[in-house]
């Protein structure tokens, strides 16, 4: 069995397309059909089958694309055990991140990682939650969120680190009706415009649950993802917003409330590929991220309820 073909079959399993395979693997879509011919021819069972316009891995195929995995962390260990033995990690550790989350964990983690032999490539990433566990096939950490579990939907078969469970607040302007209130309930909600996030990213999951309780369908003015200009626009007018706790700036007109009555909270994982948790260099990577997630819920204790 030629691990090779393990590896291929494991990368189509990833990325979802020839096209896409080729791509990453700086090899002409030519290239990789050859390959599966090939693998076909020596494995004796078809390994992949058409699927509308492309192609899919039958049950033969995805079994042998999990065996690249395991494949996979299997040298990886034995990779991390060698650099143990020559000495300190090394080596350059890839980020994608979500940006709210990036914004308290990545100043800390640099800072924690200053005098050590990593260099750290970090790109800010906002996606909808399924979409973050993609970003594994080319990164060695990705940094992601959800609203109903440490892991986020789509990570099934890849390692996850829970790293922080961040408060998600109601936010409005500092002159705002509600901002009398210590806190406010689902009921107080109700009759108030909103800003959004668009469907399928976790915030909106908020928005969901309130309908959810108080069967009223709330007015969405605007659905955007930037934190920033959400932050601007709520603390200009009577609108409300969900915002997360450790990075929205409170003052200068803008004011977060805790939301009472539903859950309002996110899980911020690191999520990665078996195989990649197993190099010394990202275990040190990821240890900074545990301090940095730990210290932001330091800095921010419960809001009284």
């Amino acid at each position: 069995m030629d691990v090779r073909h393990l590896e291929l079959l494991r990368e189509l399993a990833d990325r979802g397309s020839i096209t896409a395979v080729a791509r990453a693997t700086h090899r002409t879509p030519s290239a990789v059909s050859q390959q599966l011919k090939t693998a076909r021819r020596e494995l004796g069972v078809p390994l992949v089958e058409p699927a509308g316009r492309g192609l899919r891995l039958t049950d033969a195929g995805r079994l042998l694309a999990d065996g690249g995995a395991d494949v996979a962390a299997a040298v990886a260990q034995v990779q991390a055990r060698w650099d143990a033995f020559r000495g300190e990690p090394a080596g350059t550790v890839t980020i994608a991140a979500l940006p709210s989350a990036a914004t308290f964990l990545l100043p800390g983690v640099i800072h924690d990682l200053a005098e050590e032999d990593i260099t750290l490539r970090c790109n800010d990433v906002d996606l909808a939650e399924a979409e973050f566990a993609g970003l594994t096939a080319d990164n060695d950490i990705v940094v992601a969120h959800s609203l109903t579990s440490v892991r986020p939907e789509g990570a099934d078969g890849l390692t996850v680190e829970p790293l922080a469970r961040e408060p998600l607040d109601i936010a409005m302007a500092s002159d705002h009706p509600l901002a009398e209130h210590d806190t406010v309930r689902a009921r107080d909600l109700v009759d108030y415009d909103w800003i959004g996030v668009p469907k399928g990213y976790p915030f909106d999951t908020v928005r969901l649950a309130v309908e959810q309780v108080t069967g009223a369908e709330l007015t969405i003015s605007q659905r955007l993802r930037d934190n920033r200009l959400i932050e601007a626009l709520v603390a200009t007018s009577h609108r409300i917003a969900v915002l997360p706790r450790f990075t929205t700036p409170t003052g200068d007109g803008l004011t977060l409330r805790a939301l009472t009555d539903v859950a309002s909270a996110r899980h911020i994982s690191a999520v990665l590929r078996p195989d990649r948790a197993e190099r010394l260099a990202v275990r040190r990577v990821l240890r900074a991220f545990h301090r940095a997630a730990a210290d932001a819920e330091r800095r921010h204790p419960p809001q009284r309820r």
